[in-house]
């Protein structure tokens, strides 16, 4: 999407992310990661590996715009869609009229890549399989701009010679477990005992051998799935020992766990603090509140007594990362008028009005177009 607004980052190896001494990569272009780089990596060690890349910051607020006309292109190929990030997506074809004739689907690729080419200037990589799980491979072997199509049935013979790493449930932890049983690959995994597979790694074991014979039964869920939390953190480029520029942290992420959860129609009844010491000591603490919200000013006053709280037990030490979340959520069913309401609960609707209104204003503007006074 860069490229987009700046036309000279095309063919240039390009790192998205923070360029801080502690900064992480968002995304990395095809010509950075022949150098290794890739996303989630320190920037330090990307640019060791690449000193020639060209860094540009994240901007979310321009992805966001773009990220809706692509998810609605989608919508309206087909009315089964689940969306799985900013730019990527599981389709269900099997509905499309016609569909019995194999080259539906792939004139419904076909047809969704050359819009978003045309009318967005993204590049879209599709793999038309049976399942998740290959779908989900095929796709990432397709890029930078590709089209795969796996046929019914042979998903299994698609996946065997792939790293085992690529399939979804994969991380890196368990790759690192399979790797010293010399598993590498997808076939490798699936000539496994599934019993034996069970015994070993529980549960994960069994979805590993169902996977790796390319049996993933998971259906596409229009909508999505329903997210168990919302969070944001930041790691600061040098450690903050100035309270006030904790507290202004923890307001920026409750504007955006707030705007999160009234975006999907949620409230949360739980708030966690996560906060990193400079020594890489990494605590949470969590409470849970006698109603659910989704204000800003309701979470940023959960923020910081939960910061109060833990200072008071453990001392103020330099902060490397802070972090603010919202679990244990629930339907925004909350329909009371004001007549209705007690005074406290009043204000707190004025808040959420006052939010709302924030988050029409951003929405137009871009996220920096207005910001709370202190």
């Amino acid at each position: 999407m860069e490229r987009l607004h700046d036309p000279s980052l095309i063919d240039q190896p390009v790192l998205v992310g923070g360029h801080g001494r502690r900064g992480v990569v968002a995304t990395a272009s095809y010509e950075a990661r022949r150098f290794g780089c890739h996303s989630a990596q320190p920037m330090s060690q990307a640019l060791r590996l690449c000193p020639q890349a060209i860094v540009v910051p994240s901007r979310f607020d321009r992805y966001g715009p773009v990220s809706r006309d692509f998810h609605r292109m989608l919508d309206e190929t087909s009315p089964a869609v689940e969306s799985v990030g900013i730019d990527e997506a599981y389709v269900d074809l099997t509905g499309l009229e016609g569909s019995a004739d194999p080259a539906a689907a792939r004139r419904a690729a076909e047809g969704i890549r050359t819009r978003v080419r045309d009318e967005l200037g993204i590049a879209v990589s599709i793999c038309i399989a049976g399942s998740r799980t290959t779908a989900k491979v095929g796709s990432d072997a397709a890029k930078p701009d590709g089209l795969l199509d796996v046929p019914p049935g042979d998903d299994a013979r698609f996946l065997a010679p792939r790293p085992v790493r690529e399939l979804p449930l994969v991380g890196p932890n368990f790759g690192a477990a399979l790797a010293a049983l010399s598993v590498h690959t997808v076939g490798q995994a699936a000539a496994l005992d599934r019993d034996w597979l069970e015994q070993r790694f529980g549960r994960a074991g069994i979805v590993l051998h169902d996977r790796a014979h390319g049996v993933d039964p998971t259906a596409v869920r229009p909508g999505g799935r329903p997210a168990r939390s919302i969070s944001r953190e930041v790691t600061f480029s040098n450690d903050v020992t100035e309270i006030d520029t904790l507290h202004h942290t923890l307001r920026r992420h409750a504007e955006r766990v707030g705007a999160d959860l009234r975006r999907a129609n949620r409230r949360a009844r739980t708030v966690t603090l996560k906060l990193r010491w400079s020594d890489f000591t990494t605590l949470t603490r969590s409470r849970t509140l006698d109603r659910p919200v989704q204000a800003t000013s309701a979470l940023t006053a959960a923020g910081n007594e939960l910061l109060a709280e833990l200072f008071r037990s453990q001392g103020q030490r330099p902060v490397r990362l802070l972090g603010l979340g919202a679990a244990n959520l629930v339907d925004d069913v909350t329909q009371l008028g004001f007549d209705e309401l007690r005074p406290e609960e009043a204000t707190t609707r004025r808040q959420e009005d006052l939010d709302r209104t924030l988050d029409s204003i951003r929405k137009r503007f871009g996220d920096r177009s207005v910001n709370r006074g202190p």
